[in-house]
């Protein structure tokens, strides 16, 4: 107090002072001074300085002796100690320096204790040992503890204080009294609970205690109720399980395990509370929540067995066999106090054995080596024989003992290694001995360790009666000599320089009941510096903490851990990241189409590092649109089956996408549809217009609603598509099938199902089917999804003061931040959100450098991304944050990743509460100007164009993509703009597919030839159908560029044939020496001058690609990779009024010389793929265009993908490709590819159902080369009226109505 007033320090987890305190503790009045009317003789200390510095006046404002307490000397290992009298309810914590000094506290530890012993640390947010203290000798600051403390004795443990005084301390707590029933079990003693009557059951049941133990393992209680329902509590391995069980002949089913390392002789509470079905178990601070099984809905018990499981033989199988050996306190049940009915004798309880109603346990001094410096010296007995100890540790490795030989001489050393227990003597380097045992001895209990010399052997023990033994003979006697040193940090040598070295790990554990010769070791002498030597040690503590609960490691990683730190393994989760937060896959197809990727299967995780899961979805990119396509259960059409009369058909689908992975796919796209084909024979539908429906189906989240509308309609209008469209064939109804015609209908009712809110179907329900003569077959289609409504979502911040605001974002241990930007601004904040200290920002700092700033309590920590490049250059940039308990990550594009480390024993949870900014700040400076695209935090997108919509200052969306994702299109292939994204026009290019980097191919035979016109101005003005690509006529050519690739296996044979209007020509072939060949009849000349490759064995039958330029009279030739090869025509002649491109079989009109003639007539037999002669690919114009473009074809021409090098997957249209591989992050592609192994089934049955679509192909191919011989020009199919189908074709052959025409085009695609 100064000047009457309080000053308050900082308040764990963000808390505000004392009004906080009942809020806390749920007890307005628990808030008392504890400390100020205690006697001098409650308090403790290590030492004082003088009788006037003793801990007596070391109470709070008080100004007695010296004004406070101050240690004999100012080093960590001092201590003050209150006794509160009897355990007391602790929620508060004061301190103070010595009044009218330079004497202060800095920082400091609390410890708790029930009995004086066995001290508890008190850590904020599980992590925080230290307390910050004071700035000067009179100030006070006060703490509120996170979650109150129950306890009789409170220790203040000093860590640092002012430099240029001492230590010096008042306290004052704040609490009130603790008053609670215990019982004590010593484990053979037990307690039963009988209701005489059956207790009422109640909708909600609570049943909650606290115990204590150093056991651990046992029985903690067991209920049993009617129809033989049973509950229970078990310790196993110091974790708490909970197990229930229907009937005497099943087995226990194990519902969940909460708490570790429950056997620290520290109270511990347990509460299990059911709801209906809903049950939340709780240990200590953990909560878990679980549905039960829906016939332990009731659950009422006739009796509780406490301390042991009264219960048969085959009962107690899948239980532990052990009693429970410890202290209970506050057992009740439907707020029934069952200790309290054992003190008033009730009737109702039996008590088997030894119980008391204190707890008097076992006083166990533990001692925690804690540092690399730790280490414990003792006095050895000279020739002993026997050393025992237990510990506990997380390390694999580390020092135990070590101790010099009496009589052999040499050095022994007991450590671990590898998680076993090991033990060498060593003599002048040499190993004399060595031996282990043991196993995973690093798990976090207490093991204990014998090592005896007796009789000329020498025996070491881990775990007597449940571990392994190891036994040696030496030919020397193993006993110790005057010192033995426990822990790490010195041997027996010296004490000091290289006669210290350790050559082992250090220890860092806990260790207790150290015996000498069998007697056992007083670490509080230790502690008095009475026995022995220390240093570095926290005595009459085991401060040993499982880091791994409750896990940080998120996604299903794997947790491991040491004396200071966890580890996530998160190999096979699909997330990455120091606790596996972040989803190494894409949201949506549409983003891995951005990243380069093409049709295939991928991995889609659609809320990023939410809860919902990745799952595999085939991507269609070979449209403009990107597709998702989930898959179901029964793609095919099906045939309903006869059944007795009045029965309804059902038929249910089941996706390959888990529910919400469904809904959420569904969600964010902007459009997705089903279709949905029904084929009838005297089988009403919809029983239109006015009738109920026959049919219906579910559709929609599940279990699905409801609907009464067909493909192609709306909903509920109760129609089909050709009701909406009026022309059914019978206008007195709304769909085909309900005009009820005795045969099979041609138009059927079908059409697609695109109101996303009745999507996916879950079921068909088909009534009319039933009655004689009746017929039907149905279809339900694949569900198919385009566009990312995420992955567009942009906003524009066109001044610096702008911005958007949304609510706080709540991430207290863990944060994922991603986002797109664009700009030209050279510094600006992407976004900010702040709390009362802590806070997260990402800004742009520089034209160079991304930084990621956040503060969770520990000081500022920054992560900086610098690029060689500016990122100020308006194309969009990749930025990805992850901030988790251990470290903070930033990545820029494909930077490397940029990480820090958090403090291991910090400040983990991040508490913001203002709004969350987006392109600024609340003080409107350093504002973003530019866009930010597809920001997602912690899995959720904010849509920041709704937001966008009503800021001033802030446009929705954002143009210019070409300028980032134009270089995806390959080949010529030409970037076009749209309001959300961008497109790859392939006019241009002899390659098509959504990049234009899909090879367009076919194959050729003898006879086929294709003859492709190129148009004057005049015929192309006339016919605008034509492609843009189409070079005139009349253009005169003082050069030309021509391409392809080509397979083959013909010598001689023709490639490529240009004619000209003015008798000129250029051929490509391959001469009869398997070399390239070029000829040229420029205009003017009369005989053609011949240009030859070196390059050999181009008819080997593998691909080989070509490229040739030519600029007046120079000519440049590039065969695969050879050296390119230069040529010069005699004259720069044009090349012009070009008439025709001939690939394959030139026709008998051209005026060719006879040499030529005679190699024309052969035709082609081999592959041609990607021909592109200057800006005309008549290859594709042919097979993609055949309609519209000018093209003659004769003959079979086969489009294959015979021109690619690489194999074809017969399921994708498209290989997948993967172009995300990053250093320091999981390759998404080679996840992809682990995951095809791993779903061999699904895949299997794709790639059978493409292999047989490939072997029909075929067949129809083959059917038509062998049947049809003449030559077919390019001409309009006429088609052919079909006739009614007498059976409806449910053998795989196409239904009656798409029956081909019998003339179609003689080529093949």
């Amino acid at each position: 107090m100064i000047d009457g007033r309080w000053q308050t320090g900082s308040h764990v987890g963000g808390q505000e002072p004392d009004d906080s305190l009942a809020e806390n503790t749920g007890n307005e009045a628990c808030n008392s001074p504890l400390v100020s009317n205690l006697p001098p003789s409650s308090f403790r200390s290590s030492s004082q300085l003088s009788n006037s510095h003793g801990p007596g006046f070391a109470k709070l404002i008080k100004r007695e002796g010296a004004g406070g307490w101050s240690p004999l000397s100012s080093d960590r290992y001092q201590w003050l100690e209150v006794d509160l009298g009897g355990r007391t309810q602790i929620t508060a914590v004061a301190t103070q320096g010595r009044y009218g000094s330079s004497d202060w506290l800095s920082s400091y530890l609390l410890m708790f204790s029930d009995t004086g012993h066995n001290w508890k640390q008190y850590r904020q947010e599980d992590s925080i040992e230290s307390f910050p203290g004071n700035s000067n000798a009179d100030s006070v600051v006060q703490y509120k503890l996170q979650h109150p403390v129950i306890a009789r004795f409170l220790r203040l443990v000093p860590l640092d204080w002012n430099s240029s005084g001492r230590i010096g301390l008042r306290l004052e707590t704040f609490g009130c009294p603790y008053n609670s029933d215990v019982v004590s079990l010593d484990g053979t003693s037990s307690l039963l609970y009988r209701w005489n009557l059956r207790p009422r059951e109640m909708a909600r049941e609570a049943l909650s205690l606290k115990f204590k133990t150093m056991r651990n393992s046992g029985i903690l209680l067991h209920a049993e109720g009617y129809e033989e329902r049973s509950l229970s509590l078990e310790l196993a391995r110091g974790k708490l399980r909970l197990l229930i069980r229907q009937g005497s002949d099943a087995s226990s089913q194990h519902l969940g395990t909460l708490g570790s390392l429950l056997d620290d002789q520290h109270w511990h509470h347990v509460a299990v509370e059911k709801l209906n079905t809903h049950l939340n178990f709780t240990v200590d601070k953990n909560t878990l929540q679980l549905r039960l099984p829906a016939q332990h809905g009731h659950w009422s018990f006739e009796q509780l067995s406490v301390g042991t499981a009264l219960i048969n033989s085959s009962q107690r199988s899948a239980m532990s066999n052990r009693n429970f050996q410890g202290c209970l306190e506050n057992l009740l049940y439907k707020d029934l106090n069952l200790i309290e009915l054992i003190k008033q004798s009730s009737r109702q309880v039996a008590v088997m054995g030894n119980v008391t109603f204190s707890c008097a346990v076992p006083v166990l001094v533990a001692l925690t080596f804690f540092s690399p410096q730790s280490f414990l010296q003792l006095p050895g007995v000279m020739g002993g024989r026997t050393v025992g100890l237990q510990f506990t540790t997380w390390n694999k490795v580390g020092l135990l003992l070590t101790f010099d030989l009496l009589q052999q001489g040499g050095r022994a050393w007991l450590y671990l290694n590898e998680a076993r227990l090991c033990f060498q003597i060593h003599k002048d380097g040499n190993a004399l001995l060595e031996l282990s045992t043991g196993s995973s001895l690093n798990d976090g209990q207490w093991h204990t360790v014998e090592l005896s010399s007796s009789g000329g052997r020498l025996t070491i023990t881990v775990d007597k009666g449940e571990g392994a033994t190891v036994q040696a003979s030496p030919p020397f006697s193993v006993t110790t000599g005057s010192r033995l040193f426990f822990g790490g940090k010195c041997c027996p040598s010296g004490d000091n320089g290289q006669g210290c070295r350790n050559p082992f790990h250090v220890f860092q554990g806990c260790m207790r009941l150290l015996t000498l010769d069998d007697q056992p070791v007083d670490p509080i002498m230790v502690q008095q510096r009475l026995l022995g030597n220390y240093s570095h040690l926290l005595i009459d503590t085991c401060s040993i903490m499982d880091r791994c609960y409750p896990s940080h490691c998120e996604h299903g990683g794997r947790c491991s851990q040491s004396w200071k730190t966890f580890h996530c393994n998160c190999s096979n989760s699909g997330y990455s990241g120091a606790t596996c937060h972040s989803s190494v896959y894409e949201s949506s197809c549409e983003a891995y189409k951005h990243k380069g990727n093409t049709s295939g299967l991928y991995y889609i995780d659609v809320d990023g590092s939410g809860p919902i899961r990745p799952q595999l979805i085939y991507c269609n990119m070979t449209e403009d649109r990107t597709w998702m396509v989930v898959q179901h259960n029964n793609t095919e059409l099906t045939r309903v089956p006869s059944a007795p009369a009045g029965n309804q058909h059902s038929a249910h689908f089941d996706y390959s996408s888990e529910e919400e992975q469904l809904s959420a796919v569904i969600d964010q796209s902007e459009h997705c549809e089903q279709e949905l084909t029904y084929h009838c024979r005297k089988s009403r539908l919809l029983n239109t217009p006015e009738g109920s429906p026959f049919s219906w189906w579910l559709g929609g989240p599940t279990p699905g609603r409801v609907q009464t509308y067909w493909g192609g309609a709306v909903p509920g209008s109760q129609q089909c598509s050709c009701g909406l469209q009026e022309n059914c064939v019978d206008p007195l109804h709304y769909c085909n099938c309900d005009a009820d015609l005795p045969h099979w209908h041609v138009a059927n009712d079908s059409g697609l199902l695109t109101h996303k809110e009745s999507l996916p179907v879950r079921s068909l329900f088909l009534g009319d089917v039933r009655r004689p003569g009746s017929e039907a077959a149905y279809q339900v289609g694949l569900l198919r999804c385009h566009g990312d409504k995420n992955f567009w979502n942009a906003a524009f911040f066109d001044k610096e003061t702008s911005y958007l605001h949304f609510p706080t974002f709540h991430a207290k241990l863990s944060a994922d931040i991603f986002f797109l930007f664009k700009t030209t601004a050279s510094s600006g904040i992407f976004l900010e959100n702040l709390g009362i200290k802590d806070f997260i920002r990402i800004e742009l700092s520089s034209s160079r450098e991304v930084l990621f700033s956040l503060d969770v309590g520990n000081g500022p920590l920054e992560v900086r991304v610098e690029s060689s490049t500016a990122l100020n250059d308006n194309r969009w940039h990749r930025v990805q944050a992850e901030r988790s308990v251990k470290d903070a990550r930033l990545r820029v594009d494909h930077l490397p990743l940029a990480t820090q480390e958090s403090p291991a024993d910090g400040h983990i949870h991040l508490q913001l509460n203002s709004q969350l900014f987006i392109g600024g700040t609340a003080s409107r400076q350093k504002g973003f100007q530019g866009c930010i695209r597809s920001l997602r935090m912690n899995g959720v997108t904010l849509d920041l164009e709704q937001r966008a919509e009503i800021t001033p200052g802030v446009q929705p969306g954002c143009p210019g993509h070409c300028s980032t994702y134009g270089s995806l299109c390959q080949s010529q292939g030409r970037c076009v703009e749209k309001p959300r994204g961008f497109s790859c026009d392939c006019g241009l290019s002899a390659y098509t597919g959504a990049f234009c980097h899909r090879e367009v191919s076919a194959s050729f035979r003898s006879g086929t030839s294709l003859l492709y016109t190129v148009l004057d101005p005049s015929e192309q003005s006339r016919n605008g159908s034509v492609q843009s690509s189409s070079v005139h006529s009349s253009a005169r050519l003082g050069g030309e560029t021509i391409s392809l690739s080509f397979r083959t296996s013909q010598s001689p044979a023709l490639l490529l044939y240009v004619s000209s209007h003015l008798r000129g020509h250029l051929a490509l072939l391959i001469n009869k020496h398997d070399k390239l060949e070029l000829r040229y009849r420029l205009g003017g000349s009369t005989e053609p001058e011949v240009l030859r490759s070196r390059v050999r064995n181009l008819s080997n039958g593998k691909l080989h690609t070509l490229r040739i330029r030519r600029v007046l009279d120079f000519v440049s030739v590039q065969i695969d990779q050879h050296v390119m090869e230069e040529f010069n025509l005699s004259s720069d002649g044009e090349f012009s009024a070009i008439k025709s491109i001939v690939l394959g079989r030139v026709p008998v009109s051209e005026d060719l010389d006879p040499d030529l003639a005679r190699l024309a007539s052969r035709g082609f037999t081999g592959c041609l793929s990607v021909v592109h002669f200057n800006s005309i690919s008549p290859l594709k114009a042919a097979l993609l265009h055949p309609d519209s473009s000018p093209v003659v074809i004769n003959g079979p021409l086969v489009r294959s993908n015979c021109g690619s090098s690489a194999p074809a997957n017969p399921y994708a249209v498209e290989t997948t490709r993967h172009l995300s591989n990053q250093s320091g992050s999981v390759n998404a592609g080679q996840a992809l590819v682990n995951s095809m192994r791993n779903d061999t089934a699904l895949i299997g049955g794709v790639i059978a159902l493409a292999i047989f679509a490939m072997v029909v192909v075929l067949a129809v191919v083959a059917r038509y080369l062998y049947r049809r011989k003449e030559t077919y020009r390019n001409q309009e199919m006429k088609a052919v009226k079909p006739e009614d189908c007498s059976e409806f074709p449910f053998n795989g052959q196409a239904d009656c109505e798409s029956i081909p025409s019998q003339n179609p085009k003689e080529y093949f695609i």
